[in-house]
């Protein structure tokens, strides 16, 4: 368990500065493009695909980062109005859909990835291989995470840091 959630803990500090980068990516290309369209009347080939790129890998892992923070949506209410059994048997099945739906993100992100693998991008060249591989990345960190989370509810305990 401990190996988990070290390999956790580096999954999340590479998932928030890459969070930070692409979206430093993004802030910086928009206006660029906006100045370059509207000031300078020349519009840039490779700054729609640099940002929408951008923005596909922000999002996966930011999303990823987000749900280490508990920053997903959640029916606590619901949860609270049941008796404790019911409670426990809800977050046993919600869990799993959730293993079930991020583990089969992965596979089919990863098979997307390998399937573009010779298609490159029109304006910038890359190779679609590497906007792709933001699905199953994301998707990835994302099970990890809930796989410790999942372990821990199995073991009636909490995550460090949690609240009660």
């Amino acid at each position: 368990m401990r190996a988990l959630q070290a390999f956790n803990g580096i999954l999340v500090r590479l998932g928030s500065w890459g969070t930070i980068f692409f979206m430093a990516v993004i802030a910086i290309v928009i206006p660029y493009e906006v100045i370059g369209r509207y000031v300078f009347s020349r519009m840039s080939i490779w700054s729609g695909e640099v940002s929408t790129f951008s923005l596909a890998w922000a999002s996966m892992l930011g999303g990823a980062v987000g749900l280490r923070k508990g920053f997903q949506l959640s029916m606590t209410a619901v949860v609270e109005a049941i008796p404790p059994g019911a409670a426990r048997a809800l977050k046993l099945v919600s869990y799993l859909c959730t293993l079930f739906f991020f583990g089969a993100m992965c596979y089919y992100g990863l098979y997307q990835t390998i399937y573009n693998r010779h298609q490159t991008s029109p304006a910038v060249g890359l190779v679609m291989s590497i906007p792709y591989a933001s699905l199953p990345t994301g998707f990835f960190i994302m099970f990890c995470l809930t796989l410790e989370e999942f372990i821990l509810f199995l073991q009636g305990r909490r995550r460090e840091g949690d609240a009660a």
